[in-house]
């Protein structure tokens, strides 16, 4: 049995699973929840092993003083990984229960069934439940001892739809990180250095300290921080120090960070080969090259967290994805054991890879510090979300394809430049968060290697193109030097490397007079890859067929998330008006397996949604060395009224693995948003955002 990664971690059924509350089982993992309803799938998978009923179970989503160590919750791992460790460890607890059944009914195990938390034998309840048999029978036993998950076709809870656990709560309670009010509550600020450099912040400490409400102010090294009894006294003195404090000067920036991407001169990486590139030198060849902004995560509400200090002994409570490594980086700025530390997760506004929730976690601690006993809470600002968040990083992605004499691509370059995207807490020896940077003893954000290739990529993510190409060379220039913190957003470099690749795709179907369709088809010798284009266009009605209105085009793209996850594929329609406008989408995923169909259909609708507002709209602007943007008045997204009319189909596939379809979705977005502009004006362009200004470039 191949067995998922977290049980390496957490290898005991009792690291899963409890039953210490009669009529109730409470179930553990170390993902936590962001929005993407992964939970209330997770739950799913444990009810269908032990045969409960959903409201049976109690989740318990990461936390290091409760919950197995999961890593981050990323790379639309829930339910490939943690979801497939809940299914080994349910169903290792189902047999050792059955088999303690056995024991006291003097029976066999296979001659008992469970029927929500009771023992039956010959369909008739036994004295014997899961809570009771759970009093004699020990869960600290290895799941390997005991696991044998049920057949798919035994399943009656995954696979169907379940009304996400969590949102009762997040409609009418007060379930996020920024609604905590512990008793003695102090609020907290910090006043961020416009950039990531050392050296001391300057600053009339003492006038800060007599501003009205201010508890205590905190300055070490280019960090400053206050604590004040109100949120209102907080906001005031922030703002009042903001325009005071005085920091090193600038550094060296390029105008054009990306075009400074798409023309450095470090070092080219080559992570993939196949065939030999060098022998169609004599062939016709088709290039181009797509870059994109830097991105912010925009999220609609900003990083919060509250932190403890306690007889040296700190407690944070966060949104981050990952709460033990956060803890283990905490431990390093700390100098503490890591057992010194709880983290604890709670709700956040929204988060789509690396954003300010760990960052602001260590300001919260380090204001807490100077305030010890009295919880603190802290919550950026919009410009602090803007500016002092990691940024998604912009890319320059150059795709080359060969055509053979039966205009047939064989072979095909793709080299993605990119500052790097691997840059989360802990990674590269590091803590990696923004404040420990610039202390007066500071922990500098090294230099990154990125995520490799064989972890899903960073900048290199599916720059392996998903079609049968014998020669292929796939490489990555990682830009370093740039003074712009980057670190991982929502499908890391697949967005740019999809965009590229399919681009290019539809390049040389027009002007081959193809369908964009068929010629991807072409390229294809896996059936699921073929069943997610066909599904799309023969939902859509085979726009390519017919004529389309003046300034009304359609753009297909396709891709394999990681070459290792969910297919997807995206056909919409786009209106050039005053602005480019998508007005209808057709999607199909295959995900495998599909635990909660709702679900994967909301994480797909809303990977949509962003690339569309990525692709045609957003962009971080800067001056110098800092970054510029500071409201959303500088940084425009998709609103309501330009949410376009969406309709995705899933493809089962119940007796296979279940694959991640969180990020599925962004790249072939991108291409279908850009292949569409180019159907409507006949002009491709190339460098996002694909605006208005763009439009008016490109056509003159």
């Amino acid at each position: 049995m191949s067995l998922p990664i977290p049980l390496a971690a957490a290898p005991l059924i009792s690291d899963w699973i409890s039953l210490s509350e009669p009529g109730c089982l409470d179930l553990r993992t170390g993902r936590v929840e962001l929005g993407q309803g992964n939970l209330t799938a997770l739950l799913q998978i444990a009810a269908d092993e032990l045969d409960l009923d959903p409201e049976q179970i109690r989740i318990t989503g990461a936390d290091t003083s409760l919950t197995p160590n999961e890593g981050f919750t990323s790379g639309s791992l829930s339910i490939a990984q943690g979801g497939m460790a809940i299914r080994l460890a349910a169903s290792a607890a189902r047999h050792l229960l059955l088999a303690e059944a056995a024991t006291l009914l003097q029976c066999r195990p296979d001659e008992l069934a469970l029927a929500r938390g009771t023992v039956e034998r010959e369909g008739r309840a036994q004295p014997l439940t899961l809570w009771t048999l759970a009093e004699t029978a020990s869960f600290a036993t290895p799941i390997v001892d005991w696991a044998a998950p049920k057949p798919p076709e035994a399943r009656r809870v995954a696979g169907r739809p379940l009304p996400r656990i969590d949102l009762a709560e997040r409609l009418t309670g007060t379930p996020f990180v920024h609604d905590l009010a512990p008793e003695g509550l102090l609020h907290g600020r910090a006043i961020h250095p416009p950039r990531m450099a050392a050296g001391e912040v300057s600053i009339d400490l003492e006038a800060l300290r007599a501003r009205p409400g201010v508890v205590a102010v905190l300055r070490d090294g280019a960090f400053l921080g206050l604590a004040a009894e109100t949120e209102f006294a907080a906001v005031r003195a922030a703002q009042w120090a903001a325009a005071r404090a005085r920091w090193p000067a600038p550094g060296p920036a390029p105008s054009d960070p990306v075009v400074a991407i798409r023309e450095s001169d470090e070092p080219l990486e080559v992570v993939h080969e196949a065939g030999d590139i060098a022998l169609l030198s004599g062939l016709s060849s088709q290039c181009l090259t797509v870059t994109r902004p830097y991105l912010s995560h925009g999220s609609i509400g900003p990083s919060a967290a509250l932190a403890l200090w306690q007889d040296d002994v700190l407690e944070v409570w966060t949104h981050s994805q990952g709460v033990f490594p956060l803890r283990s980086a905490l431990a390093d700025v700390f100098g503490l054991a890591q057992e010194a530390i709880s983290v604890h997760h709670r709700p956040g506004a929204g988060c789509y890879g690396h954003n300010g929730a760990d960052d602001v976690a260590l300001d919260a601690a380090l204001i807490a510090r100077a305030v010890p006993g009295r919880p603190v809470k802290v919550i950026w600002s919009r410009a602090d979300e803007f500016q002092c968040a990691p940024l998604g990083p912009g890319m320059a992605t150059t795709a080359r394809a060969w055509l053979d004499t039966e205009n047939r691509i064989t072979g095909m370059e793709v080299t993605a430049a990119s500052p790097p995207h691997g840059n989360r807490p802990g990674r590269n020896g590091a803590p990696n968060l923004r404040a420990a940077a610039y202390l007066a003893k500071p922990f500098p954000i090294p230099r990154s290697a990125d995520v490799p290739l064989a972890n899903g990529g960073g900048a290199e993510r599916n720059a392996v193109p998903g079609y049968a190409i014998p020669n292929l060379r796939i490489a990555k220039r990682l830009v370093h030097g740039l003074p712009f913190r980057t670190s991982s957003l929502r499908s890391l470099g697949g967005f740019t490397n999809v965009l590229a690749i399919e681009a290019l795709m539809d390049e040389i179907a027009n002007d081959l007079g193809e369908s964009p369709a068929v010629f991807r088809l072409r390229h294809l010798d896996d059936p699921r890859a073929c069943a997610v284009i066909e599904a799309v266009v023969a939902a859509a009605g085979d726009p390519f067929a017919k004529p389309r209105p003046e300034g009304t085009g359609w753009g297909l793209g396709y891709a394999r998330y990681k070459n290792s996850a969910a297919w997807c594929a995206v056909l919409l329609e786009l209106e050039i008006e005053d602005e480019p406008r998508v007005t209808r989408v057709f999607a199909a995923l295959d995900g495998g397996e599909i635990i909660n169909p709702d679900g994967a259909i909301n994480q797909t609708e809303g990977g949509i949604l962003q690339a569309i507002s990525w692709t045609l709209k957003e962009q971080v602007r800067f001056e110098a060395d800092r970054v510029a943007t500071a409201s959303w008045l500088d940084y425009p997204i998709l609103r309501f009224d330009e949410v376009p009319e969406i309709s995705v189909r899933l493809i089962a596939h119940p007796f296979e693995p279940p694959l991640g379809c969180a990020e599925a979705a962004q790249g072939p977005t991108a291409a279908a948003v850009a292949n569409a502009l180019r159907d409507a004006l006949g002009v491709r362009l190339n460098d996002l955002p694909l605006n208005r200004d763009a439009i008016i470039r490109a056509l003159a």
